[in-house]
């Protein structure tokens, strides 16, 4: 039995090089979870911890009818609640929503009673965060930095210096795809997509 795997049926949007491209990204399905706070921090790492066990438990749910599914990449949207440059706002003030993408397939009900017995099992009380959402982001630039997470800001400025000589401008929220596990991975070989919907 083959399993679906999105970074493959979408594989524009799970590659970049290291000059930005305009891409268009349609309508997709995602597990999402909303938090706020520095991403080195508690609340962030229960985040990731209980949306992986939420995609777990419905590709298993869909596993049985015989549709599997490979769990893709962690994503996330970042934004700030205050006037001025987002990277002078304190990281403890930042705000977030975590993704895994989901097959268009996917229905609200069963991600419903995939998260009832994730809860059940694990005990993770975050699960009742969770939810099945619609994002589309339209056209956008991305860019792949590699690297730490910190060394982004010399990347992000490449981007909007393409944004600015395109004519574009800001139209969304400024999105990562974290290709590397940074669990198993040296921060220099630190593969992310960094992408942010323009007009």
């Amino acid at each position: 039995m083959s399993k679906t795997d999105l970074t493959k049926v979408h594989r524009e949007l799970y590659t970049a090089k290291v000059q930005p491209a305009l891409i268009f990204v349609p309508a997709g399905h995602y597990l999402g979870i909303t938090g706020k706070g520095d991403p080195d921090g508690p609340v962030f790492a229960e985040s990731t911890q209980t949306l992986y066990t939420a995609a777990y438990s419905v590709k298993n749910i869909y596993k049985q009818s015989a549709q599997d599914f490979i769990v893709s990449k962690l994503e996330g949207t970042w934004w700030v609640e205050q006037e001025g440059y987002p990277l002078d706002v304190p990281r403890s003030e930042w705000c977030w929503q975590l993704l895994i993408r989901m097959p268009d397939y996917v229905v609200n009900s069963v991600v419903q009673q995939a998260l009832k017995a994730a809860f059940v099992k694990k005990q993770l009380p975050l699960l009742q965060q969770v939810s099945l959402i619609a994002l589309a982001e339209g056209k956008s630039v991305q860019v792949l930095h590699t690297g730490p997470y910190s060394e982004e800001p010399a990347t992000l400025a490449i981007m909007e210096e393409f944004i600015r000589k395109e004519g574009l401008a800001y139209n969304g929220r400024h999105h990562e795809i974290y290709l590397s596990d940074p669990r198993k991975t040296s921060p220099a070989k630190m593969k992310t997509i960094l992408r942010q919907p323009v007009k």
